[in-house]
C-alpha cells in the first residue's frame, strides 16, 4: 500500500512524530524483496498452462487472499481449487466474493493463453458446487489447446498495470463524458454506473456509512486486521492479506507504532488516523460502477468475476482509478438494510448485485504482494 500525503498528515496529526536520523532512513527505505517478483516473472515459463497462471495470479480478488490452488497432473488441463484457508467468514459468509475473485483469475489465465496461441475451454463446478460454502470439489477445469486462429484479447494489454487504487482520487478532474462506454465491457452480466455530480454525492455517502459499519461491527473489522501485513519484513513472509509497506509504515511497524493491537483499540491515535484514511477513499469518488446478474449461482459469481476483471483492465486502459467498494454488498445481519437498499436501487425487478466500485483520477499505486506460482501448485 503505498503512502500518500493525505494518510501522512493524518497519521502525524494522530501524535507520531518522525525523527530524520541516518538510522531510521534506512528503516524507512525498506521495500518488499520477493513479495512483487511475480509482477516481474509474468509470462516465463516453458509450459503455456504455467505461462498462462504466472498472469493469473495476479487477478484482483477480496482482501488480496489469492484464494487460488492448481493442479496440473493432467497434461493439457489446468484444474482449479480454492484455499479454504483464505476464506473471509465474517464478512464474506457464503464465499460469494471470494467465488468472484476466482472467476477473475480464470478470465486472466484465458487473456493471457489467447496471447499464447492457446485456446481454454473453462468448465466451471465439474463436480457440483454448494451455493452455501465452497468446499474441495474443483472450481473449474481448463483445456488447453495450441489453436492459431484463437484472437488475442486486446484488454490483456493492461494485465500489468492494472491496479486497485486505494487512495484519494482528484476531487478536480471530473471523468470524461464517454468514461462509461468505455468501460462497458462485460460479456455475461449488466454493467452500470454514473459519473452524474449529485449521483456520485449521493452514492460517497451511502459507501461511507456501509464502511462505518464494517468497521465498527467488531468481528468484521477485527478479519481486516488481522489479515494486515505491517512492513516489508511481514509483507514478504506472507504475502497476502492487506499490505502496509512505504517509508512511514516501515518505521511505524519497526518502532512498535503501528500495531495489529493498536488499530483494534478504538480509542488510539493510529485507529482515528486510520479512520480518516478509508474515509478519504470513498469520499473522494468521482464516479461509480457496478454489476448486476440476472441469478446468484456459483457460475454466475465466476462469471461475475470474469466481467469485472474485463470492467478492471478497461478503466486501466482508459487511464481511470479503480477500487471496490463491497462493504454494502456483504451478508451478515449488521448490514441487511444496506444490502436491501442497494438491491431496490440497482436491482428493483430482481437480480443480484455483484460489485460496485468508485472511479476517478488518482495516483500511480504499486502493485499488490504476490505468492510465487510454485507456491499455488499442489500438484505438478
Amino acid at each position: 500500500m503505498t503512502l500518500s500525503r493525505r494518510r501522512t498528515l493524518a497519521l502525524i496529526g494522530g501524535g507520531v512524530i518522525l525523527a530524520a536520523t541516518a538510522g531510521l532512513g534506512a528503516v524507512a527505505s525498506r521495500k518488499p524483496r520477493t513479495a512483487l517478483l511475480p509482477w516481474d516473472n509474468a509470462g516465463l515459463g516453458d509450459d503455456p498452462r504455467k505461462r498462462a497462471l504466472s498472469y493469473a495470479l495476479l487477478a484482483p480478488n477480496p482482501h488480496n487472499r489469492q484464494p487460488w490452488l492448481v493442479d496440473l497432473r493432467q497434461p493439457g488441463e489446468v484444474t482449479l481449487f480454492v484455499d479454504t484457508a483464505k476464506l473471509l467468514p465474517k464478512t464474506d459468509p457464503f464465499n460469494r466474493q471470494i467465488t468472484i475473485g476466482l472467476g477473475c483469475f480464470l478470465e486472466l489465465m484465458r487473456m493471457a493463453a489467447s496471447h499464447d496461441g492457446q485456446r481454454v475451454e473453462i468448465t466451471p463446478f465439474p463436480d457440483g458446487f454448494d451455493d452455501r460454502a465452497l468446499d474441495a470439489r474443483p472450481v473449474a477445469r481448463a483445456t488447453f489447446a495450441a489453436d492459431p486462429t484463437v484472437t488475442p484479447d486486446p484488454l490483456f494489454a493492461h494485465a500489468l498495470d492494472r491496479r486497485s487504487t486505494k487512495e484519494p482520487y482528484d476531487l478536480t478532474r471530473p471523468l470524461p463524458a464517454d468514461t462509461l462506454d468505455q468501460l462497458a465491457v462485460v460479456l455475461h452480466g449488466r454493467f452500470g454506473g454514473t459519473i452524474d455530480a449529485a449521483e456520485v454525492a449521493a452514492w460517497r455517502a451511502f459507501t461511507h456509512e456501509a464502511l462505518r459499519i464494517e468497521i465498527e461491527t467488531p468481528r468484521t473489522y477485527k478479519e481486516s486486521v488481522d489479515l494486515f501485513r505491517i512492513g516489508r519484513a511481514e509483507v514478504d513472509a506472507n504475502p497476502d492479506g492487506i499490505d502496509f509497506t512505504g517509508p512511514l509504515f516501515e518505521t511505524l511497524g519497526t518502532f512498535g507504532l503501528m500495531t495489529r493491537d493498536s488499530v483494534l483499540d478504538t480509542s488510539s491515535s493510529a485507529y482515528q488516523a486510520g479512520l480518516a484514511a478509508v474515509y478519504a477513499n470513498t469520499d473522494t469518488a468521482m464516479g461509480h460502477v457496478w454489476l448486476v446478474t440476472p441469478g446468484n449461482s456459483r457460475p454466475d459469481q465466476i462469471a461475475t468475476g470474469a466481467d469485472w476483471l474485463r470492467v478492471n483492465l478497461a478503466a486501466t486502459g482508459a487511464g481511470v482509478a479503480f477500487q471496490p467498494l463491497s462493504q454494502a454488498l456483504q451478508e451478515y445481519p449488521e448490514m441487511a438494510k444496506q444490502y436491501a437498499d442497494l438491491h431496490a436501487k440497482l436491482a428493483p425487478d430482481g437480480g443480484t448485485v455483484q460489485m460496485l466500485a468508485r472511479i476517478g483520477y488518482g495516483p500511480r499505486v504499486a502493485p499488490s504482494p504476490r505468492w510465487p506460482l510454485e507456491a499455488k501448485i499442489v500438484h505438478a
